[in-house]
């Protein structure tokens, strides 16, 4: 009976001297807290989407706490978040200009066509590796969603090939602007404004063969434009939103109909 303790007796000792070593190493290793930045991370909003610029909101809230960051960074949080923080922060309010994520791109299937069939991975990225996508369009929408799965809202959607922003949920984070291959996603302030959705710079004959609603550099736009938002450069229409008032006749004047008014 006495020889069955000693192996006990070992195994209490060996976990007495571990466990005794993991409590000293907890009290020489601990990192201290940082109080402050852990009370500015409960402000954000806690998507760790990175468009602040930082690993996620904790990095961005240690930065914030050491005054290596301005308030203002968070697009998800936007101007409420924002003002949170600067109070928490004694600084003056930061001004932040809410966004929302623009499409510029109509060709669905019932504008374009493929121009091959495509059986390799369901990804934009990969899609476009291979002469330049499936779409008759080289500039335009290939239709696999990695915006979609970049988006942390659920505001986008392919529809009909193309995919589609929802301003409602969109918080202007700018991670679909980057997971998209032909860049065809840009951030706008969000106003009344007109938007170009075509990215096409082709010459208009040879836009008209490949999309049905493609720019064509009529310049019909920059003429009814009464204030100078509109440009026609390399057979293509920009809008300046810091100059288009949203009066909508540029809309009516294209006769494409790849202009459309953002409410």
């Amino acid at each position: 009976m006495s020889q069955l303790w000693v192996p006990v007796v070992i195994v209490v000792v060996i976990g007495l001297i571990a466990g005794l070593g993991l409590a000293i190493a907890s009290i020489l290793l601990a990192v201290p807290k940082d109080e402050k930045a852990e009370a500015i991370e409960e402000m954000l909003p806690g998507a760790n989407c990175g468009a602040c610029g930082f690993s996620g909101c904790s990095g961005y809230a240690k930065a914030l706490a050491h005054g290596e960051a301005k308030p203002g960074l968070c697009a998800p949080g936007g101007a409420e978040v924002a003002k949170t923080v600067s109070q928490y922060l004694g600084l003056a309010d930061v001004a932040v200009e809410a966004k929302v994520a623009v499409v510029k791109c109509l060709g669905s299937y019932d504008n374009t066509s493929d121009k091959m069939e495509y059986e390799g991975i369901q990804s934009c990225t990969a899609a476009a590796q291979l002469a330049g996508g499936v779409s008759s369009c080289r500039y335009g929408c290939m239709g696999m969603g990695d915006c979609v799965q970049a988006c942390a809202y659920g505001a986008i959607e392919v529809c009909n090939g193309v995919a589609r922003v929802d301003p409602s949920r969109c918080k202007g984070c700018s991670m679909c602007v980057k997971a998209c291959p032909k860049h065809l996603i840009t951030l706008v302030p969000l106003k009344r404004q007109a938007i170009v959705r075509c990215s096409n710079c082709d010459k208009g004959a040879s836009t008209n063969k490949v999309c049905k609603v493609g720019c064509i550099g009529c310049m019909k736009c920059q003429k009814v434009c009464e204030v100078g938002a509109i440009k026609v450069e390399n057979f293509h229409a920009t809008v300046d939103p810091e100059k288009c008032v949203g009066c909508g006749k540029c809309v009516e004047a294209c006769p494409r109909h790849c202009l459309a008014m953002l409410e």
